[in-house]
């Protein structure tokens, strides 16, 4: 008996030991070619397919009207053009500055919103609807009266991504609070971590992805309603940005120009994703063992 209850617990700690084994090579680095051909390779295989197309169009006639469908090269022309005026990093970092600038304001806003609204049932009654309502409003809505209320300046701009923001960033924390299980809570209780060292400690923590998820949204919703401010209100006080820069595109009816501030707005949303929220993605994904690949 004692024989067949020692190799029991061998055979379990064996199993264990097999588990962590497989997790740790798992877990190892990714070798470059399998990043290459699984991460960047599809991309670049896309973006080739859709320029192929493109030029097919202008090429066989299809579209023949360069007012309407400028060609790569045009468009590569119009690039050329901005970088060697020394302009095209200008109209990037105008824009950049501002979302992000802007942004931060909006998360440290949205944070305390959401937990207030989160954890006080009163504040929730009166505040989570209007906050559902602001999220489904579109951001362009809000240029004109932030024009008339401060004017056309930075002010201004930082405003309407505040208003855009906010809501998506509280709510998103809001529905991450709502999906930590009771258990963890009263465990902090129990440990005395309650007030703002439980917020810190335990509900953050365990709404963690749900709060992403809203600072993602809450980005996206910062960089729609700056591009919309920057279309809408321009003045020279306020510099060129990308909305700016496809406004006077469409006033020149330069199409070349259109796409260019089209193709950057894209480019700067791409980047941002890939360089700030996958990032936490994954980490946040690796931390609960829910992503074993990195």
């Amino acid at each position: 008996m004692a024989s067949t209850e020692t190799k029991t617990v061998t055979d379990a700690g064996s199993v264990e030991a097999g588990l962590d084994a497989l997790e740790v090579v798992a877990a190892g680095r990714t070798p470059f070619r399998q990043t290459f051909t699984s991460k960047i390779l599809p991309p670049v295989i896309a973006t080739a397919v859709v320029l192929v197309v493109w030029q097919a169009l202008i090429s066989f006639k299809i579209v023949d009207d360069p007012t309407k469908l400028p060609s790569p090269a045009d468009v590569g022309g119009e690039f050329k053009r901005a970088w060697l005026e020394g302009t095209l990093l200008g109209y990037i970092w105008t824009s950049v500055s501002r979302g992000l600038l802007g942004f931060l304001f909006a998360l440290a806003i949205g944070t305390p919103l959401g937990l207030l609204v989160a954890r006080v049932k009163f504040v929730r009654a009166a505040i989570g609807p209007v906050l559902s309502g602001l999220q489904s409003l579109p951001s362009v809505a809000w240029v004109p009266p932030a024009v008339i209320w401060l004017g056309l300046d930075n002010k201004m701009m930082y405003a309407v991504i505040l208003l855009g923001a906010v809501p998506s960033i509280a709510n998103g924390l809001v529905s991450g609070i709502d999906q930590v299980p009771p258990l963890f809570l009263r465990a902090g209780r129990t440990m005395g971590a309650t007030g703002v060292r439980g917020a810190w400690h335990i509900v953050l923590p365990a709404a963690l992805p749900g709060y992403l998820a809203g600072l993602k949204q809450g980005w996206a919703f910062s960089w729609r309603s700056l591009m919309a401010a920057e279309i809408i209100a321009s003045s020279p006080d306020l510099g060129i940005g990308l909305g700016a820069l496809l406004e006077n595109g469409r006033n020149a009816s330069s199409m070349s120009m259109v796409f260019e501030a089209i193709f950057l707005i894209l480019f700067v949303g791409i980047a941002i994703d890939l360089l700030i929220f996958s990032p936490l993605e994954r980490w946040v994904l690796r931390s609960r063992g829910l992503l074993v690949k990195g």
